[in-house]
């Protein structure tokens, strides 16, 4: 059965972690319906090593266009305005993260918490749908520092509200900011390298003797799994964002967020559960 509970947990990772609808929300309730039978700790880290496998699948989608870049990053302006907007809108997640992140897992890291940002997250995203706007930018390497910044503050409200989504945040940000859905999309792909990437090796690291408890067949199963539905992921989300809006995704949310509050009111979901 654990070979199955990681290949079932790498699928909803890999599904949902850059989708605008929280992975955390979805492990969380995948985790207590399935009645995975690992401890906290062990699940968690579990989780952690899973999310690797979507990082490295944008890196794998994107692989020819981060050789182009580091080839031609001396000479090409563009190239280099990218990665420093990419720069910029870290620093806010990672001071935040730096200060308060272990804080406010622990104080916020519930099911009812996540289920709240889920839904309050879907109404803001329709509402943002809804609005009159002109997009006025089109391509990721023409971000201005501004932009770069004001996304990465964005991004930090998947932070400090666990389950709103950092992919949700940062390409709600973005637009606001005036990029286009694929543009805030893509550069929501980018973003996601570092500050996930950073952020699953710190949890890595402090947790490493935990990945016993799991067993490493099954890690590396679940990070395989993980890889291989993101990767497919990444492509159909930028081939759906050029011709829809992100509306289905939003009344998705808010219907997920609501089946969470009834799971936990009828006892099938742990209300401490991760906390």
């Amino acid at each position: 059965m654990d070979v199955v509970y990681s290949i079932l947990l790498g699928i909803v990772e890999g599904l949902t972690e850059f989708l605008p609808v929280s992975s955390t929300g979805h492990l969380i309730v995948a985790g207590d319906l399935l009645r995975v039978p690992w401890s906290k700790d062990v699940l968690s880290t579990f989780e952690v090593v899973i999310q690797g496998g979507a990082i490295l699948a944008v890196v794998v989608y994107y692989w020819n266009d981060f050789v182009r870049q580091a080839q031609t990053f001396r000479s090409d302006p563009n190239v280099k305005n990218l990665w420093l907007g990419v720069i910029v809108a870290c620093i806010p997640a990672v001071i935040l993260g730096a200060l308060f992140g272990s804080k406010i897992k622990a104080a916020l890291f519930t099911p009812t918490v996540v289920a709240w940002a889920l839904i309050v997250g879907g109404i803001l995203m329709y509402l943002i749908e809804m609005r009159p706007r002109q997009a006025s930018t089109h391509n990721i390497e023409k971000l201005s520092g501004r932009q770069a910044l004001l996304i990465g503050l964005a991004q930090c409200l998947a932070l400090v509200w666990p389950g709103f989504s950092r992919s949700a945040s940062s390409i709600l940000g973005g637009m606001l900011m005036g990029l286009d859905r694929p543009t805030a999309t893509k550069f929501s792909f980018y973003l996601g390298i570092p500050v996930l990437g950073g952020a699953t090796l710190l949890d890595f690291i402090k947790h490493r003797h935990e990945l016993a408890g799991a067993g490493m067949v099954n890690i590396a199963i679940g990070f395989v799994t993980s890889f291989i539905v993101a990767y497919f992921v990444i492509g159909w989300l930028l081939r759906f964002v050029s011709s829809h809006d992100f509306k289905g995704f939003a009344i998705y949310r808010v219907v997920v967020g609501i089946v969470i509050l009834v799971l936990l009111a009828m006892g099938l979901i742990n209300p401490s559960n991760r906390a």
